[in-house]
């Protein structure tokens, strides 16, 4: 794998690192295949209990990485589709895993990013981060990431951010339910051992069993809710509102409705 790292330790636990520094993590097709392989591999791993999602460099993740998704303007609209599914198939492995997942977030996260941190069963931020779904400032809209976000946040508080691009602070994303909680920078290395060490301290048959209850009781992403996603933003990427935005951030000035 060239774009994540995954490490594992003894006593069970297991370390994804997102490992795009010099792009801000950002999410390559290559790198969301490479999430749901590992995903995929450490779920039927048995000594595994434990997973931790963490980010090397100065960012958590940017988001979609944009040069990929200037690529999807002269594909034609199935293979689009395609191209749009694999952040919507990593997600769904991650979220699928049996162990629970520990999110390490830092530094900043937007779009996608999010999605990363909504299918996180703890996630703990850094004081100081950004947050932010900026889809809509592309003009595209924040949908593949959507049904995982919304089954995080709740309808109510996904909406005071899902639409308008806002860029929010990590204490309001305690209050959104996108972070479990915060702490400083300097202590998040230690309140992510202290969330391990509590789950280690566990039956893992029964944390496993738990999670599954705890997913059947709340309500899983449904496979139509994924797929009422890709197509909404299949239909944005035939948009000239879609081109315009992508070629104004490309071209460094201002979007037409800015």
């Amino acid at each position: 794998m060239t774009t994540i790292r995954v490490e594992r330790e003894a006593r069970g636990v297991a370390w994804i690192w997102l490992a795009r520094p010099e792009k801000h993590n950002a999410l390559s097709a290559e790198m969301m295949t490479e999430l749901e392989a590992a995903a995929e591999e450490l779920a039927a791993d048995d000594d595994v209990r434990v997973v931790v999602l963490a980010a090397e460099g100065k960012s958590f993740c940017a988001g979609g990485d944009l040069a990929w998704m200037r690529e999807q303007f002269g594909m034609d609209a199935g293979t689009r589709r395609s191209e749009s599914r694999r952040i919507a198939t990593a997600l769904g492995a991650l979220a699928a895993l049996p162990q629970p997942l520990i999110g390490r977030i830092h530094g900043n996260a937007f779009g996608g990013g999010l999605g990363l941190i909504s299918v996180c069963d703890m996630a703990l931020g850094g004081q100081g981060i950004k947050l932010g779904l900026t889809e809509v400032k592309l003009g595209l809209i924040p949908a593949n990431i959507g049904p995982y976000v919304v089954a995080r946040m709740g309808a109510v508080r996904a909406r005071e951010v899902f639409m308008n691009g806002r860029i929010f602070g990590a204490e309001e994303a305690v209050r959104l339910d996108l972070l479990n909680r915060t702490v400083a920078p300097e202590d998040l290395d230690a309140a992510v051992a202290d969330e391990i060490a509590a789950y280690l301290a566990c039956a893992p048959g029964a944390v496993r069993a738990g999670k599954a209850l705890l997913n059947d009781l709340a309500g899983r992403v449904s496979t139509a809710q994924v797929d009422e996603a890709i197509d909404a933003l299949a239909r944005r990427w035939e948009s000239d509102e879609a081109r315009e935005g992508i070629s104004a951030f490309f071209d460094k000035r201002p979007a037409p409705w800015a």
